[in-house]
């Protein structure tokens, strides 16, 4: 039982199923004010973005991290990937109508970002030999 737990915790596919419903749940809650099919709409549109943004986001913050020296390594790859995400996010949610768009992406983008950045730090650290 403990092994296939183990399992399931440190599956990608379980982590972007964890994002979609996560995420999509609290995007439903953030339109909540807003007509059914609205608030389920930003629902399933935030939960399909956060389930891409969970798959790609390890990889491209290694990579970015690889781009940089010096001081710029530590803060440069969470800061593009927070205004990535950033201008992701607004731009499908304002396609889709999404009602609340700034309710709807503030947690999502707060994970994100703070999974970036001590991602990226734990990087930076290792690049540095700390």
């Amino acid at each position: 039982m403990m092994a296939l737990a183990r399992r399931l915790a440190q599956s990608s596919l379980t982590h972007v199923l964890f994002a979609f419903v996560a995420m999509g749940g609290w995007a439903v809650l953030a339109n909540s004010s807003h007509p059914l099919q609205q608030a389920l709409l930003a629902g399933v549109v935030q939960g399909g973005l956060s389930a891409c943004l969970t798959l790609f986001l390890k990889t491209v913050i290694e990579w970015l991290s690889k781009q940089f020296k010096g001081h710029a390594r530590l803060w440069a790859p969470p800061l593009i990937a927070c205004l990535a995400s950033t201008s992701v996010l607004i731009s499908i949610h304002a396609l889709s109508g999404t009602p609340e768009i700034l309710k709807t992406i503030a947690v999502p983008l707060a994970v994100s970002t703070s999974y970036a950045a001590i991602y990226n730090y734990f990087l930076y650290q290792k690049a540095i030999g700390a």
